[in-house]
This record gives structure tokens, sequence and C-alpha cells, in this order.
């Protein structure tokens, strides 16, 4: 060890080393991440402003986008600046903070869903007791839980990687920092880290994946129990957004960088494609806003 140099920041090599490429990836992801702050913001705002949509399933839906904007914002600027720079470098001190907050808003993301799929449950299997089971300190519980899983969950693992030491080389093989692209870079006995994050990961799951099960296969049920199709459809789509959201990710590329666009880009941008275009009441809020702002214009 005595030997060896501490390096004290990494090469993140990007999507691509062509330069006429790295143009094109910029002018794209400048594109989507717009669009993202954009669409998230849109509905916040929109959530915010009527009446109608102040309700658990937006309630949750505000936090949604508020993380989306997070989670985008983590890698994207980073991003956007290294397909302009000759030098892309990050610290390694910035690369560990950069992993800290993607593990953060990714985690409390998949607990806020997994708490939104409840929310679904509620609504369709039992519609009479829904506001009742649903009510304001449960939904405000269940988001402070969310957010609170989310941080321990990337506090413990990023706390545990500052202790590790790295010697070179130092290129990183990525657009962003994630703890899995970091440990094979280390000197330091790396073990305890993965089985560390392994860990914490199977956890998360094992506390976010059976509620998402359970509610959807009652969902299912119930949707198959009604009797004319008409009221299939009406039951379903109480809940179809939020069932695309949770299916979508899993579609990804086994690549590592095409599965963190995905999760890391894409998702933040559909989410409120999803939630707005197949959604009638954010559809009817967005018109009684726009109306009203004539009105006042007028």
């Amino acid at each position: 060890m005595k030997n060896l140099s501490i390096i004290d920041e990494f090469v993140l090599l990007g999507l691509s080393t062509d330069s006429d490429i790295q143009t094109m990836l910029f002018v794209l992801f400048l594109g989507i991440y717009l669009l993202t702050l954009m669409g998230n913001l849109m509905m916040i705002l929109v959530i915010r402003a009527d009446p109608h949509l102040h309700t658990p399933m937006y309630f949750f839906l505000r936090h949604l986008s508020f993380l989306d904007i997070c989670h985008s914002s983590i890698t994207i600027p980073k991003m956007l600046q290294n397909f302009l720079s000759q030098r892309k470098a990050i610290s390694v001190w910035g690369c560990i903070t950069q992993s800290f907050f993607f593990i953060f808003s990714g985690g409390t993301e998949s607990c806020l869903i997994s708490a939104m799929a409840y929310d679904r449950y509620a609504a369709i299997c039992h519609p009479l007791l829904c506001t009742v089971i649903m009510n304001g300190p449960l939904c405000t519980a269940m988001v402070n839980a969310a957010w609170l899983m989310g941080f321990l969950n990337s506090l413990v693992n990023n706390l545990c990687a500052q202790s590790l030491q790295f010697c070179g080389p130092n290129i990183i093989s990525h657009f962003s920092c994630e703890l899995p692209s970091l440990f094979p870079l280390s000197c330091s006995d790396i073990m305890p880290n993965i089985i560390l994050l392994a860990g914490s990961t199977t956890f998360l799951g094992l506390v976010t994946l059976p509620p998402i099960l359970f509610s959807y296969s009652k969902i299912i049920l119930a949707v198959l129990s009604v009797s004319s199709s008409k009221g299939q459809g009406k039951a379903f789509s109480t809940c179809s957004s939020h069932l695309t959201v949770v299916l979508f990710p899993s579609s990804g590329s086994v690549l590592e960088r095409v599965v963190s666009i995905q999760y890391g880009v894409i998702t933040s941008l559909v989410n409120p494609l999803i939630y707005s275009f197949k959604n009638q009441e954010v559809k009817a809020a967005l018109q009684r806003i726009l109306r009203q702002q004539i009105c006042v214009s007028g």
C-alpha cells in the first residue's frame, strides 16, 4: 500500500468519446432535461392549484414529481457539462456525494410507488372507506417513511464507501457515479461494501415489492369481479397510470448505462406524461386553470 498513490478524482468516460456524437447527445439530453423539469413542475403546480386534486393519490404524485426533478438533476447537469468539456473529471468526494443523492432519491421513489399502489388498492377495493383508510395523517406518515427509508439506505452505504481508498485506475466507464462502478477501482477490501449494498437493496425490495404485488393482485381480482365491461374499464382507469409507471422500469436493457439512462433520465421524463395524458382528472384540472387565467386576463 505504501507504493500506491491515492487518487483524488475520477474520469467519467460518458456515453461516447466522439466529439460530434457528444454534441448531438448534449442537445438530446438538454431537451430531455428541460422537458422533465417543465413536466414535473407543471404537475406540482397543477396539483397544488386545483382543490379537486387534493386527494391522497395526487398528494403522493406531487412528491413523485418532486423526486423526479431531483433524480434527474443529480446526474444530467454533470453529464451535460462533460459533453462539452475535454476534462471529464469529478472529485472522489463529489462522486460519492452524487452516489449518495442518487441512491437516496431512487430508494425514496421505490417506497413512494409502493405507497401509491396501496392507495389504488384502497380506492378500488374499498371505495366507501377509502377516505377513512387513506386519511391525511397516514398519507403524511407514509411519505415521511419513504423519505426516511431512502435516506437511511443511502447513508449507510455511502458512509462505508467513504472509508475506501482509490489507488488507480481512475477511469469510470459511465456517465455518473454509482457505487457498483466505484468498487472495482478501490484498493481497499470491498467485500463488506458489496455485502452491505446487496443486503440493503434486498431489504428495500422486500419492503416495497410485497405491497405492490398484494395491491395489484387484489385490484385485478376486484376488476374481474365487476360484471359489466364498462365498470371494469372505469375501475381499471383509476389505476392504469400508476400501473404503467410501476411496470415501465422493468423493461430496461441489461446493459448498465442503458439501465441507468432509463431509470435516471427516461423514467423522470415519462412519469408526468403518463399521469397527465392518461388521466382525465389532470386534464380537467388543466382546463379549469386555463379558463381561470383567460377570465382573469380578460
